[in-house]
């Protein structure tokens, strides 16, 4: 494919990504980190979604979440919680972990980060100055925000656990780990924008690694963008959203019938090409919405829509609230004025074209 579908949901999704914790520990140890429902406020304000992430920059380490088999974590592992379960960090399985409580992460959310903590037998506690040389194992840890709303179909076609080891990671990953443990450890000026773009090119690898891995008969976006079709069809949907998209010009440029695309699409992603269509239009418009002060007529126009009308009744019937209400209740991600993001997401979209 030459568009990269996956790179144009990231960017309508707002991924961002804060290294929080550096955290050295000795003998035996473990940890229980909260549902990241419980934190998101303090950790990742105005996300939807948050998910926790570890680095294992020296040592090795356990990762659990529960109901599932403990996974063991060797230096240059990378593990990510997509759905922000509960989980346990260790240094051996089965251990007596004591949960990180909600409490502690919002009377520390305003410390400077990454925070340096120490686990020695089990107790961990913060430290001005993590002395992590004689350390049996130092992890990198952190969260990744996204938005759910209204429309974000990666999250959803992610496991609970996302394991990418060292192995499978390549030598530019390895560097990525190191740089990040040395960011953490000597807290430069600059050190956490640097930290916030080594996570999300951490995670955006991780799930590309996923995608390379997934068998043959996996369903979902990510197994859609791999099938040749579908794919085809996403990048289509993706380059130019407001276009006058038919099944019948999608089938005929995807070299299906306009039949065999709809039963296609519906197998791997579970809706029809132009219910899909409609969700993307939104999502698009809502970060218009938020990010520039155009007019819900201007927006409706560049998403595809031939009438702030019909944009108004669709975006009401899949976010439930009317635009106007929606951008008062978002939070905007940069000032108001910058309305160069529209060109951005339009993605070749022009306004005079109609639905």
């Amino acid at each position: 494919m030459g568009r990269d579908t996956l790179s144009d949901l990231l960017g309508a999704v707002r991924l961002r990504g804060a290294v929080f914790y550096y955290v050295s520990c000795w003998r035996d140890w473990a940890t229980e980190a909260p549902p990241a429902r419980e934190i998101a406020a303090a950790v990742m304000p105005g996300a939807d979604q948050v998910m926790a992430f570890h680095m294992v920059a020296r040592g090795s380490a356990w990762a659990a979440v529960s109901g599932d088999a403990p996974l063991r974590l060797a230096a240059g592992d990378i593990v990510v919680l997509p759905h922000g379960d509960a989980h346990v960090m260790s240094s051996a399985p089965g251990l007596a972990a004591e949960r990180q409580q909600p409490e502690w992460v919002f009377a520390n959310r305003d410390a400077p980060r990454p925070m340096p903590i120490s686990f020695r037998d089990g107790i961990g506690v913060p430290t001005p100055d993590a002395p992590s040389e004689d350390a049996d194992a130092v992890l990198v840890c952190g969260f990744l925000g996204c938005d759910l709303r209204p429309f974000n179909p990666l999250v959803t076609t992610l496991p609970r656990l996302l394991h990418l080891p060292a192995a499978r990671a390549g030598g530019w990953m390895a560097n990525v780990i190191d740089q990040a443990a040395r960011e953490s450890a000597e807290r430069r000026a600059g050190g956490d924008a640097v930290l916030e773009r080594l996570a999300e090119m951490m995670f955006v690898d991780t799930v590309r690694r996923y995608l390379e891995d997934l068998p043959a008969d996996a369903r979902g976006w990510l197994a859609g963008l791999r099938d040749r079709h579908v794919g085809r069809a996403l990048a289509l949907l993706h380059g130019t959203p407001a276009h006058a998209w038919t099944i019948d010009e999608l089938g005929r440029q995807t070299g299906l019938s306009r039949s065999a695309l709809h039963e296609r699409f519906v197998q791997f992603l579970g809706q029809p090409p132009m219910h899909y269509l409609a969700s993307w239009r939104i999502q698009l418009g809502s970060r218009l919405l938020r990010e520039t002060r155009h007019t819900v007529a201007a927006i409706a126009l560049e998403v595809g829509y031939e009438s702030e009308a019909a944009f108004s009744r669709m975006f009401k019937r899949l976010v439930g609230v009317p635009p106007a209400a929606w951008r008062r209740q978002a939070q905007p991600a940069v000032p108001p004025t910058a309305s160069a993001t529209a060109a951005s997401v339009s993605s070749g979209a022009h306004s005079s074209m109609k639905r």
